[in-house]
């Protein structure tokens, strides 16, 4: 093989993951094998790097083995196999069409019994059998690591859609899986229903989306049943586009506006928002977490190896938190009110059409300045358009209109290069991740001292108004 084929064979090995699918029957007793002369050995499938593993998995093993499967879990591997990357265990749900090699179905209790060319197949298969029939005592697992789970939740789904006329398809779209995660789309004869259910770290987004879809059904999916032992609800499909996938500004700007009037409307219920497990960002609560905060920072900052980028020194850090103080005492004193925010409206959490804009995954909801969700949709719009581009003028425009009566022009514009700064330490300390032991891993460390690298930037700019100010 010649360099320039090896280096292209490495890059697109670099660009994919390999799965090895066990893909177990119905009734967990026989396992799918590939038939390659005397041995057997398990479907496997290549998906691209970073995209959803279950959607592009369930697609593969159709175009490429013929069968349809809905993704139950990734199964841990007790040490990692030279040329593999993953195991995916999978239901059967029926065949669809031709497999690019012969296949077989095999009863598991049989295994010993045929030669594969990998035996760690073997280990891996009897585990993700016994995590699904639950004959493996020990392991706590979610509902979604179970077989029939499947088939009981298209049947919940009908239960909801039937009396209103509507009948499901069997087409559907699994975009994430795992023994407590589903996020599945089900096509109907009308419109479509998404079924999503979280767990830990994110168990938090059931209660919070619960209580925003009967609090604020304007902004977000129409709920039609919720599923609480599994932590999971059935909505009707938001008609629009991702603003993720939008171009024309308009569209940015009614985000940003639509953003302004549901947190305007969200002001009552704050109390009830934060019972439902929503970040409580309030100033006064941001303001006792300064200083520990601090006291992180100057450790991670002493543990960096590396310069560039440059580390934060003691004055560095003290003009931080000196303007950090400030800066919230300036917010808590303006007449702008703590409403629901989004420590995460990424453009793909916000659906756009003529008639509406619906905000999703609540995972990351807080009570706290309004300013920091816009602030967060900024930086997202300059990333789309350009640092040139004059589109955050435009949304600015959009979104501040809606504080008039609670605050002056000059409140307004001084709440805006507040929320510069702390949007980004409420999201520092929002996740919490600055005071667990994830904060010893190293890619964790150096994004946590990048954003007080940005901190630290916004504070001399605040400062360098001051001085302006005074002169």
């Amino acid at each position: 093989m010649s360099d320039r084929s090896q280096i292209l064979t490495i890059a697109e090995q670099h660009e994919h993951e390999s799965y090895r699918i066990i893909v177990l029957s119905r009734c967990g007793t026989e396992v799918l094998l590939v038939q390659n002369g005397e041995c057997h050995m398990l479907p496997w499938v290549e998906i691209p790097r970073w995209h959803r593993v279950a959607e592009n998995i369930t697609s593969a093993v159709t175009n490429d083995w013929g069968e349809e499967v809905v993704c139950l879990f990734e199964p841990a591997l007790e040490s990692p196999i030279a040329g593999i990357n993953r195991y995916q265990a999978a239901e059967h749900l029926c065949t669809r069409g031709t497999p690019k090699l012969p296949t077989r179905w095999m009863p598991i209790s049989a295994l010993k019994e045929v030669p594969t060319p990998d035996e760690c197949d073997h280990t891996a298969i009897k585990n993700a059998a016994g995590v699904c029939n639950g004959v493996i005592q020990g392991i706590v697992v979610g509902p979604f690591a179970r077989l029939g789970w499947f088939g009981e939740l298209r049947n919940w789904v009908e239960s909801f859609i039937e009396p209103m006329g509507i009948h499901g398809r069997t087409e559907f779209q699994q975009l994430n899986a795992s023994d407590s995660f589903s996020l599945i789309r089900f096509e109907t004869d009308g419109p479509a229903v998404w079924f999503k259910a979280v767990g830990e770290p994110n168990q938090r987004e059931f209660p919070i989306t619960s209580a925003l879809a009967q609090l604020l059904p304007d902004y977000l999916p129409q709920m039609l049943a919720t599923r609480p032992d599994w932590n999971g609800w059935l909505s009707w499909e938001v008609n629009g586009k991702p603003l993720s996938e939008v171009q024309d500004e308009a569209d940015w700007v009614r985000a940003a506006e639509t953003l302004a009037s549901m947190q305007r409307q969200s002001v009552d219920h704050n109390s009830r928002i934060l019972c439902a497990g929503a970040h409580d960002l309030r100033p006064a609560v941001l303001s006792k977490r300064v200083q520990p905060f601090m006291s992180a920072l100057a450790e991670l900052m002493e543990s960096q190896t590396k310069v560039p980028p440059p580390t934060l020194g003691h004055q560095d850090l003290q003009l931080l938190a000196d303007s950090l103080h400030s800066a919230l005492d300036a917010l808590a004193s303006m007449g702008i009110p703590e409403t629901l925010g989004h420590l995460d409206p990424n453009p793909g959490n916000i659906i756009v059409s003529e008639n509406r804009c619906a905000f999703l995954d609540w995972a990351e909801a807080y009570v706290g300045h309004p300013f920091f969700s816009l602030e967060y949709l900024l930086q997202h719009a300059r990333r789309t358009f350009g640092d040139a581009a004059d589109i955050t003028t435009k949304m600015i425009a959009a979104y501040c209109p809606q504080w008039d009566g609670m605050a002056s022009s000059s409140e307004i514009v001084s709440a805006l290069a507040f929320a510069s700064l702390v949007a980004v330490f409420a999201y520092a300390t929002g996740s919490e991740i600055w005071k667990s032991e994830r904060l010893q891993e190293g890619t964790v460390a150096g994004y946590v001292r990048s954003l007080a690298r940005r901190m630290h930037r916004e504070a001399v700019k605040l400062a360098d108004r001051r001085v302006l100010c005074l002169q």
